[in-house]
């Protein structure tokens, strides 16, 4: 079922007014032609987008999956990669409506563009870097604070799992939002990039930096041959999860002989045992933790 109009009182946001409801298919960068990307049916659910209130107080667009049935419902906020809210990102949503959560993605990127579109990485760098540590956070708290204010939600039972660039801000919205009761990092970075590198923002805060005083528990999975994040940052992070005791009783898994994006099946880099096996872990980690 479609939501065609956006919950309570709120407004079109400005890209439901240009009568376009994020990007319609797949990461154009970084789709393969030998990719069979799962969908899975909104039958029974109610999706689409909806309008919260990011940081500053910008009119913030984001999609929503949940249960068409009534009842309240654990929460997920599902954070994207740097391809923004696209198809696989939805469908992610529609999986989290059908194992009974309220799923909701808001489009962190949309002040500066839309980058699932394009196939030029240079332009898809500018508008990722556009969206700032903190203007994150003030959005991630958006989303819950809108979650909040809806009759389908069980506002004591939120939680957060995000993709590559979406992983590490899992982290870190674990460590900074006291709402949040538990996390799933899928491959996000965890230690800071070279200066001048792409995601390098002067004096932003990495997972690594967080991980002694960390409550929240959050659960890494991660990839044996991820290039972008070899092994030894994440023997780093091990090693400052256990810095402190460990309070959050966080875990990392490590997936061996499979890449980065192992879980994205609309990429080449795409595992399904491993995809499978980390879903599967994802789900029991939130039930676990108090998210469903």
């Amino acid at each position: 079922m479609r939501l065609d109009t956006p919950e309570g009182n709120l407004e079109p946001s400005r890209r439901a007014l240009a009568a376009s409801l994020f990007f319609a298919g797949y990461a154009s960068a970084a789709v393969s032609s030998c990719a069979t990307p799962t969908t899975t049916s909104d039958d029974e659910q109610i999706t689409g987008e909806v309008q919260i209130t990011g940081a500053g107080g910008y009119a913030l667009p984001a999609f929503l999956a949940r249960p068409a049935a009534r009842g309240r419902r654990p929460c997920v906020v599902v954070v994207n990669e740097i391809f923004g809210i696209h198809e696989y990102i939805k469908d992610v949503c529609r999986r989290f409506a059908r194992e009974g959560y309220a799923a909701l993605a808001p489009d962190y990127f949309d002040r500066a563009g839309d980058p699932a579109p394009l196939t030029d990485m240079n332009a898809i760098r500018q508008i990722v870097a556009a969206a700032g540590f903190e203007q994150v956070m003030g959005d991630t708290q958006g989303a819950i604070e809108w979650l909040k204010q809806q009759a389908f939600v069980d506002r004591g039972h939120f939680g957060v799992t995000g993709f590559c660039w979406g992983g590490a801000v899992t982290w870190m919205a674990a460590a900074r939002l006291p709402d949040i009761r538990a996390g799933v990092a899928w491959y996000g970075r965890l230690v800071p990039p070279d200066a001048g590198s792409f995601f390098a923002e002067a004096g932003r805060p990495w997972p690594i930096n967080i991980a002694p005083d960390l409550r929240t528990p959050v659960l890494g999975l991660y990839a044996e041959n991820d290039r972008g994040i070899p092994l030894d940052s994440v023997e780093a992070m091990r090693a400052a999860l256990t810095a402190n005791g460990n309070p959050s009783n966080s875990q990392i898994i490590v997936y061996p002989g499979v890449g980065h994006g192992f879980h994205a099946d609309y990429r080449e880099s795409y595992n399904a045992e491993a995809a499978a096996d980390g879903w599967g872990l994802c789900l029991a980690w939130f039930r676990a933790n108090g998210v469903g």
